[in-house]
This record gives structure tokens, C-alpha cells and sequence, in this order.
């Protein structure tokens, strides 16, 4: 059994939506960011940077696991799903899970600060992260115009990408015109897990749709921007 930390979050979808592809049983605990309970002592002994998501792998000593990216790579060692043996192969699934944690997850993150949560609005800076989220989406679709998955095989690297990616809208980035982008996008949506996945903690897919929830939604995000 698995005790998982998180939140609605991309980062949070990503380990969630790992769990439910490779069929573990795990229990979910929510961390209330608006609360700040991510800086609470209890949750920074599993998670030291105080951020979500984190686990507790109750079988193997209550090992406990931070940083969304290291826990996807342990959760594919430790059930050899989603991750090739071959090192070769492993090493583009690694590169296009880095690209994602270095990349796609920091410019779109602050993407949505600017353009989501600040009250000012400071145009160069949603213009500069905007512009760059969109540069690294042009990387995926030429790259995915020559195969199907980020790597050989499907995997952890696809996940990853995947659940920020989706949420283009979210940060004002256009996939206008990445076809091939977008035929991933969707095809993502049909894998085994990736729907539950992206409803854990809570489904958060009516946001844009409704204006008392996104109003509500933003309100605490910038509270987080404040601490």
C-alpha cells in the first residue's frame, strides 16, 4: 500500500495518473495548499521542499519519496511498467521525462502565475513564459510527427508531459496548429489510468466552465504566489 500526498495539481495527476496505469493500490491524502498544510511538520518529514506530490511506500520500510518525477522513475522500477530494461531505451524515456520536469512543467507553472494569479498583469513576463510554453510544445509535435510515443514505447515519459501539456488552456498556450501535438493529446486520454488518474484528489476538468469555481480557484492560488 501507498500513502500519496497531493493535490490537484499537473504534478499531482502525474504520480496519480502512474498509480492507476500500473493498477497499485493506494491511499490518498489531500494537502490543502490555500491552507498552507504544505509547510506543516508532518508533511515536511515526508516531503523536505515542502511541496506536493510526495508517497510513503508502506511495503518497503515506509520508504518515503518527493519530487514528482523521481517517484514516477521508482514507481517504474519497482513494477517494471512504463519503463524499458534496455538502457538505451531508458535513457530517451528519461531524457523526454527531463525535458518535461526542466522544461514544460517550470514555463508553463509560472505561465500560469503571470497570466492566472498575479493581480497585476506584467505583460513581458506572460508574453516570455507564454511565448516559451509554446516554443516547447512545437518541440513535442515535430518530434511526435515521426513516432507515436515521446520514446520507443509508450511511458512514464508520455504521462508526465501529458498531464501539463493538457492544461495548455490553463496557461493561455495555444496548440493552434500542432497537429500532430494534438493527436497525442488525445490519444493520451484513451491509455489505461490516465482518466481516473486526473480526477484524483478531485476532478477539476469544469473549471473553465464555470466562473464561481475559477474565481474561487484563482483566489487561493495567489494566496499560494503570496507566501
Amino acid at each position: 500500500m501507498i500513502d500519496f500526498y497531493t493535490a490537484p495539481t499537473p504534478n499531482g495527476h502525474k504520480v496519480s495518473c502512474v498509480l492507476e496505469a500500473m493498477d497499485l493500490d493506494y491511499e490518498t491524502h489531500i494537502i490543502n495548499l490555500s491552507k498552507n498544510e504544505q509547510k506543516e511538520p508532518d508533511f515536511l518529514a515526508v516531503s523536505p521542499n515542502g511541496r506536493i506530490p510526495a508517497i510513503v511506500d508502506r511495503d518497503s520500510s515506509n520508504l518515503a519519496i518527493f519530487e514528482s518525477g523521481a517517484i514516477m522513475i521508482y514507481l517504474a522500477e519497482k513494477t517494471g511498467k512504463l519503463m524499458p530494461r534496455d538502457l538505451n531505451e531508458k535513457a530517451k524515456v528519461l531524457e523526454w521525462l527531463m525535458f518535461q520536469m526542466g522544461g514544460v512543467g517550470p514555463m508553463m507553472g509560472q505561465a500560469n502565475v503571470f497570466f492566472r494569479y498575479f493581480p497585476e498583469k506584467i505583460q513581458p513576463a506572460i508574453d516570455r513564459y507564454q511565448n516559451e510554453g509554446r516554443r516547447l510544445f512545437e518541440v513535442l509535435d515535430t518530434h511526435l510527427a515521426n513516432q507515436e510515443w515521446l520514446a520507443t514505447d509508450y511511458s512514464i515519459a508520455d504521462i508526465a508531459n501529458w498531464c501539463w501539456v493538457r492544461t495548455h488552456k490553463w496557461s493561455g498556450i495555444s496548440v493552434e496548429g500542432l497537429d500532430h501535438l494534438d493527436r497525442w493529446i488525445k490519444a493520451m486520454y484513451e491509455q489505461p489510468g490516465m482518466v481516473a488518474g486526473i480526477a484524483v484528489p478531485v476532478k477539476i476538468e469544469s473549471l473553465l466552465d464555470d466562473d464561481k469555481k475559477m474565481k474561487e480557484f484563482t483566489k487561493n492560488a495567489q494566496k499560494m504566489v503570496k507566501k
